[in-house]
């Protein structure tokens, strides 16, 4: 039979105080979160583009991402200004990020205003958005913070405005909606394959004993 004393070690109580003397509970649904999870909504509408592929469809959806694309921009300057970052609103941003942008990328290249010639630009952007946040995992979980780079921000002003360009695909306001994209398209690859070595080679140049330490694990 336990003593007293054992029956007082297995208590659950300091396991409690120990819970309750952590770090507060982060409250999931603030403004920065809630716009963030909107972004996401605009998924199923880039998803419906093939079914609004007429001139006044392929405006709405080409608002509604721009929108949404801006969204980006807000969320993140309200989150730091109201002192609202979460860890889970730091999982969602990005992945937010990379669905608007995989997704509008995908259903552009399956309707033809991405030409078979271009996949290989689609693969690319698409696997450099993958491959850089799984970066900034190792990093994170390393200790070492990986901001974003004015060229970062460069390729994902380029990529959008492309986007957004192809998808109204018919002239707007003048202008040849469909060429602006695929020239922009064209650029935002380049910026991406350059902000993407530029990525990697800074944390293996960060972090040469862990490098080297990997490579030897391979």
């Amino acid at each position: 039979m336990a003593s007293s004393a054992d029956r007082a070690s297995l208590d659950p109580v300091p396991l409690r105080a120990s819970a309750a003397s952590g770090v507060p509970r982060e409250h999931f649904w603030n403004l920065p979160n809630t716009i963030t999870v909107l972004r996401c909504g605009a998924v199923p509408v880039l998803l419906a583009l093939p079914m609004l592929a007429d001139p006044a469809g392929s405006r709405l959806v080409a608002w509604i991402f721009i929108v949404a694309a801006v969204t980006d921009l807000l969320d993140g300057w309200l989150a730091r200004r109201g002192k609202q970052v979460t860890q889970i609103g730091k999982l969602l941003d990005p992945v937010a990020d990379k669905l608007l942008v995989s997704t509008a990328l995908i259903v552009l290249l399956s309707m033809g205003r991405v030409p078979t010639w271009a996949t290989w630009m689609v693969v690319v952007i698409v696997g450099r958005e993958l491959a850089v946040t799984g970066l900034r995992g190792i990093a994170s979980a390393s200790g070492h913070v990986m901001s974003a780079s004015w060229l970062g921000k460069a390729k994902t002003l380029t990529q959008n405005v492309a986007i957004g360009a192809l998808l109204f695909h018919y002239p707007t306001l003048g202008l040849p909606a469909h060429a602006i994209g695929m020239t922009l398209l064209v650029a935002a690859t380049a910026l991406t394959l350059w902000s993407g070595y530029l990525y990697f080679h800074d944390f293996f140049r960060s972090s040469p004993a862990d490098g080297a330490s990997r490579g030897r694990q391979s």
